[in-house]
């Protein structure tokens, strides 16, 4: 099993690429990722391996329940395939940046079966009330 760990402060370019870290990236096996939106103001990055299962979770609650409905569709239509390229960098979608309200500075962190992308204000405004749990 993949786990992500750790935190790293990064910027993306004047293209909305940002670079992996080597830890994040030492835990992928191909080069294309999924991204998509997080449930707090970040960007979930999910290998393929660990969104496949992801979606199996969501895609075993019938769809006429009425709440696993709602779940497949923010997870789902926000998601997007991305590719590391050979610098290890991926290109940050516009409407998932947006979402996550990231201009250049981010934190990328690990978070177990995936990697989250937040802006780095952002985060550490979240890291201080991680501290008060």
């Amino acid at each position: 099993m993949k786990l992500f760990l750790g935190e790293y402060g990064h910027s993306l370019d004047d293209r909305a690429r940002v670079t992996l870290p080597r830890k994040i990236r030492q835990e992928i096996d191909e080069r294309e990722l999924i991204l998509a939106k997080g449930f707090d103001p970040c960007i979930f990055g999910f290998d393929r391996g660990s969104w496949e299962r992801e979606a199996a979770k969501h895609l075993d609650t019938p769809v006429t329940d009425m709440n696993g409905r709602k779940l497949r569709r923010y997870l789902f239509s926000s998601a997007e395939k991305v590719e590391i390229d050979k610098l290890g960098r991926i290109l940050v979608p516009a409407q998932l940046k947006e979402y996550a309200a990231i201009v250049r500075d981010v934190t990328v962190i690990g978070a177990g079966d995936h990697f989250e992308i937040w802006k780095r204000e952002t985060w550490e405004r979240y890291r201080k009330d991680l501290k008060e749990v």
